[in-house]
């Protein structure tokens, strides 16, 4: 069975820039930790899959479709250093120079073409490993989609299936979205239903499934959590739809 690699882009390039000294430079004095790093685990990466696709997502844009929806979308992050900025184009060479395939687009987000692709690769019969540190992206897994989580550059990568991410988060692939509906994400900035913990959101979804069928039956659900529920019912699935990641982009 063939397989296909895909890459967040930019959440290696972040790991990539802070594990490694910022006082890294090249000989001409140019920063260059960022783009060692990023060398580093795209070879350890190659070594390890042996992938027969490979491709790299990126964000393009600091403005999605997402943003137009919810203007205050991901604010609240603490800001990237500049000199994390200036090492992007050195990151993209360096890409092109190992001659690995990248994607982007202003108007979606790198999670939004790891989605596409997987879909597209498991519908062609490959098995896929989808290699990020975002829980957006956990609603890929299935039986032929995993999670690899880089650790230690990625020597010690963390793999995450179906039943992994079960045991793990107490929630199925599939309801990671009206998990985020339930009880938000900060690094999102996407508030959920106030009053609403991972805990709770976790156990009402393994009670009823989706976001919408907890509304649909909140007259049994704890009267406390109920009344929380109703306050913050658009919110909720307002959250649910951003959360949901994109998997037709052409």
């Amino acid at each position: 069975m063939s397989h296909m690699v895909l890459i967040d882009g930019h959440h290696l390039m972040y790991r990539a820039y802070w594990a490694i000294p910022r006082t890294l430079k090249t000989r001409s004095g140019e920063q260059s930790n960022t783009t060692f790093g990023m060398a580093s685990m795209l070879l350890a990466i190659l070594a390890k899959e042996e992938p027969d696709h490979l491709v790299i997502c990126f964000d393009a844009g600091d403005k999605t479709f997402r943003h137009e929806e919810h203007t205050e979308y991901k604010e609240g992050r603490a800001e990237t250093p500049d000199d994390f900025y200036v090492q992007i184009p050195r990151v993209m060479e360096l890409v092109d120079v190992l001659g690995l395939t990248q994607v982007s687009d202003p108007r979606y987000e790198a999670d939004d073409f790891l989605c596409t692709y997987a879909k597209a690769g498991e519908n062609a019969g490959m098995q896929v490993t989808v290699i990020t540190g975002d829980k957006d992206a956990l609603q890929l897994a299935t039986e032929k989609t995993r999670i690899a989580i880089p650790h230690k550059g990625y020597q010690q990568a963390e793999y995450l299936g179906p039943q992994e991410i079960e045991a793990k988060y107490g929630i199925r692939p599939d309801q990671v979205a009206s998990y985020k509906g339930l009880c938000g994400d900060s690094s999102d900035n996407l508030p959920g239903v106030l009053g609403i913990g991972p805990k709770t959101a976790a156990t009402l979804l393994q009670e009823y499934g989706t976001l919408q069928n907890v509304y649909d039956h909140i007259d049994t659900i704890k009267p406390t959590v109920a009344e929380k529920l109703t306050h913050d019912r658009e919110q909720a699935f307002f959250c649910e739809r951003m959360a949901e990641l994109v998997s037709d982009i052409t």
